[in-house]
C-alpha cells in the first residue's frame, strides 16, 4: 500500500485517546458503537454489485457514498494509474481478506447463522478478483462496480497477503462449505502456480502485472524484500499446501521458510501499522503450520516482537488522534478527479488527497495496530491495553467516519471477544 502517509517517529509517552481512564467496560457497553461500525461497513463501504469493499467515502448521503468510484471506461484505459491508487478501488483484497477474518472471529463468538451468507458473499467478491480477468493466479485489487468486470492490472504483495490469509482462515472456519473449500483449493493453487512461474531470480522475484509485464514500482516483488515482507512468499506456498496437500507447494514452502524466518528478525520499527499487520498475518500462517519445533518457537518470538512494535505504534497513533478535532476526524474523502495536485511515481499519476490522507490513515492505523496486538499471546493483554482498545472504540464516531479503517476496529473488537480479552458481564 504505497503512497500513504508514512508516520515516521514513534513516541512512547504520547497522550491517550481520552484524558481520564474509564472503568473497565463490559462487552455489552461497546455493542452500540460496534453495531454502528458494522452497519457502516455493510451499508456504505460494501459494493453489492461486485461483493467487495471500497477504500473511503466521499459523501455521507445515502446512495452517494461511493459516487467517486472509477467508471468502466476509466478502468478500461487504466486511468488514473494501473493500480487504481487514490480512486477507492485500491484495496479490495486487503479489506475483503480482513472482513473474512472478522466474520470467522464473530461466528466463533456468536454462532449467528446469518454470517454464513455474509461470508459467502465476501468470499465470492474475492473469488471474482481472482477470476474475472481470466489471468490464472493474478489477484486484482478490486472490480469495477459499473460493469462488474473491469480491473486495474497492477496488484501488489500486500493485496495477495491479505487475500491468502483471509481465504485460509475461511477455509478452516465452519462458515465455509464443501463448494467454497473446493473453490479455495483451486484459487490457492492458481496463486501458488503464478508465484512458481514468475517469482524467479531471472524475473527479480516479481509476480508481474496482469499483462505479464514487470511492475515498475517494486510492490510485486516477493523475495529479496524488506524484513516485514520476507515471510510473504513462503506463507503463500504454505497455505496452498495446507488446503491442497500438493507436494509441489510443500517443497516451495520448505525452500524459503527458514531463511524467511531469519530475515524477519528485525523489521524497521518505524513502519506503519499496515506493514506490521501484514507481517503478522504472514507469520501467523507459518506459525500455525510449522512442523519443526525449533522454527515454531522462533516464529512465536518473531510474532511477539511485532506485537511490541504494534504496542508502540498504537500509543503513537492514539496520541496523534487526540490532537485532532471531531470535525477533522469526520472529514470526507475527495472526488479524486477534482484534485489539482498529482504525484508522478515512475509513470504512475496518483491523485493527492491533501489533509484527508492523514485523517483516513489515522483511523486505519489505530485499528490495525490494535489488531496486531491481539494476534499473539492474547492472555498477556494488560488492563491498560484493554482500556486503550475500549477508548479507541468509544472515541470513534462511526456514523461520521469515512475511512475503511473502521473495518480494523471491528477486527480488533471481535478478535478481543474471541480471545475473551473483552468479556460480557
Amino acid at each position: 500500500m504505497p503512497f500513504r502517509l508514512l508516520l515516521f517517529s514513534v513516541a512512547l509517552h504520547s497522550s491517550f485517546l481520552l484524558a481520564v481512564d474509564p472503568p473497565s467496560l463490559s462487552k455489552s457497553q461497546l455493542t452500540e458503537p460496534m453495531n454502528q461500525a458494522w452497519d457502516a461497513v455493510w451499508n456504505r463501504f460494501y459494493l453489492d454489485k461486485v461483493q467487495t469493499f471500497a477504500d473511503y467515502l466521499s459523501s455521507y448521503e445515502k446512495g452517494q457514498e461511493q459516487s467517486h468510484l472509477p467508471k468502466a471506461e476509466e478502468v478500461n484505459r487504466q486511468y488514473p494509474n494501473p493500480c487504481g491508487y487514490g480512486t477507492g478501488m485500491e484495496d479490495g483484497d486487503i479489506l475483503g481478506g480482513a472482513m473474512l477474518s472478522i466474520l470467522c472471529d464473530r461466528f466463533a463468538v456468536t454462532g449467528e447463522e446469518d454470517l454464513r451468507e455474509r461470508a459467502a458473499n465476501v468470499f465470492e467478491g474475492l473469488r471474482r478478483c481472482a477470476t474475472v480477468h481470466g489471468v490464472r493466479g493474478f489477484i486484482a485489487r478490486n472490480v469495477c462496480p459499473e460493469d462488474g468486470t473491469g480491473v486495474y492490472i497492477n496488484s501488489s504483495r500486500d493485496q495477495v497477503t491479505h487475500f491468502v490469509h483471509g481465504l485460509w482462515q475461511y477455509y478452516h472456519s465452519p462458515l465455509s462449505t464443501d463448494l467454497t473449500r473446493q473453490q479455495t483449493r483451486t484459487i490457492m493453487a492458481d496463486v501458488a502456480e503464478r508465484m512458481i512461474e514468475f517469482v524467479t531470480p531471472e524475473n527479480d522475484y516479481d509476480f508481474c502485472r496482469a499483462d505479464g509485464t514487470r511492475c515498475p514500482l517494486g510492490i510485486c516483488r516477493m523475495w529479496n524484500v524488506q524484513a516485514h515482507e520476507a515471510a510473504r512468499l513462503p506463507m503463500i506456498y504454505a497455505a496452498a499446501w495446507d488446503v491442497t496437500h500438493d507436494e509441489r507447494y510443500r517443497k516451495m514452502w520448505r525452500q524459503y521458510v527458514a531463511e524467511a524466518i531469519e530475515q524477519s528478525a528485525s523489521p524497521d520499527p518505524h513502519k506503519p501499522a499496515y506493514a506490521l499487520l501484514q507481517m503478522q498475518c504472514s507469520l501467523e500462517v507459518l506459525h500455525d503450520l510449522e512442523p519443526d519445533a525449533a522454527l515454531k518457537v522462533t516464529l512465536q518470538a518473531r510474532m511477539a516482537h511485532v506485537r511490541e512494535l504494534a504496542l508502540k505504534r498504537f500509543t503513537w497513533v492514539a496520541g496523534k488522534i487526540a490532537t485532532k478535532s471531531p470535525e477533522e476526524m469526520r472529514m470526507l474523502g475527495p472526488d479524486w478527479r477534482k484534485v489539482s495536485v498529482w504525484k508522478d511515481q515512475k509513470g504512475y499519476q496518483v491523485p493527492q488527497w491533501g489533509p484527508y490522507r492523514e485523517i483516513w490513515h489515522l483511523t486505519r492505523e489505530a485499528g490495525e495496530s490494535a489488531l496486531v496486538i491481539l494476534m499473539i499471546n492474547p492472555e498477556t493483554v494488560t488492563s491498560e491495553q484493554k482500556s486503550n482498545l475500549e477508548k479507541m472504540i468509544l472515541k470513534t464516531d462511526y456514523l461520521h467516519n469515512s475511512s475503511c479503517g473502521i473495518i480494523y476496529h471491528l477486527a480488533a473488537y471481535w478478535k478481543a471477544c474471541r480471545h475473551t480479552v473483552l468479556k460480557k458481564h
